[in-house]
């Protein structure tokens, strides 16, 4: 079976890109490849993590078109010219339009750093997921991969992966703990659900066939 081909949008270090590649390399994604790096930013640190593995790489600023189309319609020819089956949002800072995702039903996912429907949506992002955990209270956070719709964290969920908080966390030791556990354990298999065709949607849930 052809290995489907990944297209991985950045905007800053790529702790998620290296996850999916140290898996690609251990043999975590035997159903898919990592083809394509695609950055908001020139000065993404992901672009060196992608480059130390030899994966080809481009930079798409908003800030260098015109308008929302012209950037979206860059993004888009780059998917068709690098033959891109699955698109994956990891710590992708920029907006995408509904215009742009409507191209890519069902083959668009994201990872967010907590239990959606907690703590998602409209300016939770990066640390500020974790400081809003902390100052709620939770117990439990965790991690999330989900299909990208029109909305901000919205679309349906494929697999979720729960983290207990502990006394003395700061946000920034719950960050680490959530990725190590949680966000670089099932962003891989997510994908690789998906490249084996085990994901089906059914309105708003997903149903994981055996």
């Amino acid at each position: 079976m052809r290995k489907i081909r990944i297209a991985v949008f950045v905007s800053g270090g790529g702790t998620n890109l290296q996850a999916l590649l140290d898996a690609q390399q251990a043999g975590k994604l035997p159903s898919g490849e990592i083809a394509l790096v695609v950055a908001s930013r020139s000065d993404a640190y992901a672009l060196t993590r992608a480059a130390d593995r030899g994966i080809p790489s481009e930079v798409v600023r908003r800030k260098d078109f015109e308008d929302q189309a012209a950037y979206e319609d860059t993004l888009a020819s780059l998917m068709r010219e690098n033959k891109i089956d699955l698109i994956v949002l990891a710590g992708f800072m920029s907006i995408l339009s509904k215009a742009f995702t409507d191209r890519f039903p069902q083959r668009m996912i994201n990872i967010h750093p907590s239990l959606i429907p907690s703590f998602c949506g409209k300016g939770f992002y990066g640390i500020h997921v974790h400081e809003a955990a902390l100052a709620r209270g939770v117990k439990v956070t965790g991690a999330t991969v989900h299909f990208v719709d029109e909305g901000t964290d919205t679309g349906p969920i494929i697999l979720q992966k729960a983290v207990e908080v502990e006394n003395g966390d700061t946000p920034e030791i719950l960050q680490h703990r959530v990725m190590e556990q949680a966000e670089w354990k099932i962003l891989p298999k997510a994908i690789d659900l998906i490249a084996n065709g085990r994901v089906k949607v059914e309105g708003r849930r997903t149903v994981i066939e055996d």
